[in-house]
This record gives C-alpha cells, sequence and structure tokens, in this order.
C-alpha cells in the first residue's frame, strides 16, 4: 500500500514493454489521439527515462493526454531562456499538472521551477504529485512538498483517512484542517 517504489515502477515498464527503445514508446504516446483528453503536463527528471515510461504507462490506463517536454518538436535542441518561455507555455495550456516526485527530481532545479509555475497556474485542483521513493526508503528535507495533493495507490479494500476504500489509485489531497478529501484518481482526471 501507499507511495509506489522505484522496483513497481520499472516493473510496470517491462510488463507492457514490446517496443524497442524508451524514445519510441513514449513517441507512440504522443502520436495517439488527444481529442477529448485531459492533458497532462508531467514534470520529471530527463535521465529517468525508466521511470517515466512506467507512470506514462500507469496514467494512460485512465485515457489521459501527457506532455513530455523533450518529445516537443519545438523545443530548442538545447536547453534556453526560450525553453523556459515554452515550457511556461506549455504547464497553462494543459489541463493538470503531475510531478513525477523522484528524489531527483525533488533535487533538480528545473522541476522546481516546473512545479512553482504548475503551483501558480494549476494549485490545488489541478496539480498532483506522482511521489516514487526508493524501495524502504522515505523522503525527508522537502516539506514543503506536503502542501500538495499526491497520488497514492491502495492495494486491498482498506480504512484510509477516514473512510473504507477500494483497491485503486487516488489523489490525496493535504491534510489541512482536518481534511480527508481523498479522491478516485479517475475522478480527478476527469475534472478538467
Amino acid at each position: 500500500m501507499g507511495l509506489i517504489t522505484e522496483t513497481q515502477l520499472q516493473n510496470q515498464r517491462r510488463s507492457v514493454k514490446t517496443l524497442s527503445s524508451v524514445n519510441e514508446s513514449l513517441l507512440n504516446f504522443k502520436r495517439e489521439s488527444s481529442f477529448f483528453k485531459t492533458k497532462i503536463f508531467l514534470s520529471h527528471k530527463h535521465d529517468e527515462k525508466e521511470y517515466l515510461e512506467g507512470a506514462i504507462s500507469i496514467l494512460k490506463t485512465f485515457g489521459v493526454d501527457i506532455y513530455v517536454d523533450w518529445l516537443d518538436e519545438g523545443m530548442p535542441k538545447t536547453t534556453s531562456g526560450e525553453t523556459a518561455v515554452k515550457i511556461k507555455e506549455k504547464i497553462k495550456e494543459t489541463h493538470k499538472f503531475v510531478l513525477l516526485a523522484t528524489e531527483s527530481a525533488i533535487n533538480s532545479k528545473w522541476c522546481n521551477w516546473e512545479l512553482g509555475l504548475g503551483d501558480a497556474a494549476k494549485y490545488i485542483e489541478h496539480i498532483a504529485l506522482f511521489p516514487i521513493k526508493k524501495d524502504y526508503s522515505d523522503f525527508s528535507g522537502s516539506e514543503y512538498l506536503e502542501i500538495y495533493p499526491y497520488i497514492f495507490n491502495i492495494d486491498y479494500y482498506q480504512y484510509f483517512k477516514g473512510d473504507y476504500r477500494s483497491q485503486g489509485t487516488y489523489l490525496v489531497y493535504p491534510s489541512v484542517n482536518g481534511n480527508n478529501k481523498v479522491v478516485p484518481i479517475a475522478q480527478w482526471l476527469r475534472n478538467r
């Protein structure tokens, strides 16, 4: 139960892996029809493509369109101020902002900058963390992340945040003033 581990994400990636490369797989996600789909800006650390593909695979089961900046042919080939301007535009254009919150992403200047933009454009109803932890470890030193909703997996029917919940993936809102708001992720993704 709980946060998804790096091993689980890698296993998810392997279970759906039929293409020869991560890039080819992600390009296929991009080519899918996006008509009437919720569009997600997926912030991530660029050198963690193995986790990115697993996260995309999980999110795609909910019928969404996912924007990944380095697959955008309109992005400059070399990172520059123009890159930053285009990322800002894309964050505003998409319906949802999700940070693939690995330990490296949390420490990344670019991911933190994107999270700040997502906060300004999407907080609180259209932003979420997709926390990925190393097996048997926890995040520390990033307490500011506690103000964001996060994606959480429940493996079996159980009592969680004030109610009995079925197996599935949920969006858990921060506990502020006793708030125990938890919604199925499919419901959150429909709310644009």
